[in-house]
């Protein structure tokens, strides 16, 4: 008999937690061992229970999900999935959850108290059996070495024109993995950035503030028509597409509202290739998250002599993306997140 995952559900909103609990158990594969009225209520029932998943709201009184969550963190590493609102405060507080060190978060459709969840319950389901699947990962990543410093990589020229586009991918682990990548590219350095995050809409802007807040260049959420020169990095927007463009030496973004790919809008696919076609050199990079999305723009990449890399499982919290691209022969380099910056640096 297959042995459950053992959920721990957190809310302040009795009607919450008997909405989400049965969510949660109506799947063969998961079940609810207990659950908590506010923060103090997780860590103690976190310690008590040693759940395998928490799922976290981040409004609660006495003791917020952020609070709880970095006690939990720091006294016993446990995957928790962040339930945030769509608005801009909620948006910061989940970029912050997830620096803290929660696996992922899920977006509730209508505010606190969401009478809605149904139209999420797949991807309830999906994300508390994915952070099950990290609990091992946890205390390893926890404690893993950070990045190499921006001293040891080169000294560029200031005025450097632009060499090179470094397109990234990335969903399930990305913000907290695109900040120690960013953080150690040097502001001088002569090349552009794109990335894709899989992310709702209204939360990409939110990351970029705080990826532009720890790093030497500049960072922001794409808009229409924005120019990529060196020194940027632009991140599609939630639920958009972002194409790139050429015109004469120049290179601009487009956002379009195409059909997501494999489920998928913004794709990070659609982002590579459209960067091949404009015929410039490119290094493709995959960062931790589920499924295969960027191994066909990898391909295409590699098939115009530009240069990939992956992230090694050893640094990912979920294993997938850059998995699917391995096994697709379209990867130069494989390196450990501390070391991706170096390697795309070295590589211009």
């Amino acid at each position: 008999m297959q042995t459950k995952y053992r959920v721990l559900v957190v809310d302040d909103s009795s009607f919450m937690r008997r909405f989400i609990s049965d969510i949660i158990q109506a799947d063969k594969e998961l079940q609810v061992v207990g659950t908590a009225i506010n923060g103090i209520d997780a860590v103690e029932k976190t310690r008590e229970l040693r759940p395998d998943v928490v799922t976290m709201d981040i409004e609660m009184p006495e003791m917020d999900g952020l609070a709880a969550l970095e006690n939990i963190m720091h006294l016993f590493p446990t995957p928790v999935i962040m339930l945030s609102s769509r608005t801009k405060v909620g948006a910061d507080a989940t970029l912050k959850a997830l620096e803290l060190g929660a696996v992922d978060f899920i977006a509730k459709p209508s505010g606190n108290i969401s009478l809605d969840l149904d139209k999420i319950q797949d991807e309830i389901i999906v994300k508390v059996k994915i952070a099950a699947q990290c609990y091992h990962r946890m205390a390893r990543l926890s404690g893993s070495r950070g990045a190499d410093s921006i001293a040891t990589l080169p000294n560029f020229h200031n005025g450097l024109p632009l060499r090179r586009i470094v397109a990234v991918g990335t969903s399930t682990g990305g913000p907290r993995a695109l900040q120690a990548v960013l953080s150690k590219i040097p502001g001088n350095v002569p090349a552009a950035f794109t990335i894709v995050q899989h992310m709702p809409k209204g939360f990409t802007k939110s990351l970029a503030e705080r990826l532009n807040s720890v790093s030497q260049l500049t960072v922001s959420e794409a808009n229409e028509g924005d120019e990529l020169v060196a020194g940027r990095v632009l991140i599609s927007p939630g639920d958009r597409h972002m194409l790139i463009r050429r015109a004469g030496d120049r290179l601009y973004v487009t956002l379009s509202d195409e059909p997501p790919v494999q489920g998928l809008r913004p794709s990070v696919d659609k982002m590579m290739e459209s960067l091949v076609e404009c015929g410039v050199p490119v290094t493709g990079v995959l960062l931790t998250g589920m499924g295969y999305d960027g191994v066909a723009g990898l391909k295409k990449i590699q098939a115009a002599s530009g240069y990939t890399i992956a992230e090694d499982e050893s640094t990912c919290v979920v294993y997938g993306m850059p998995r699917a691209a391995l096994e697709n022969n379209c990867v130069h380099k494989v390196v450990p997140l501390h070391q991706i910056s170096h390697e795309i640096v070295s590589n211009l």
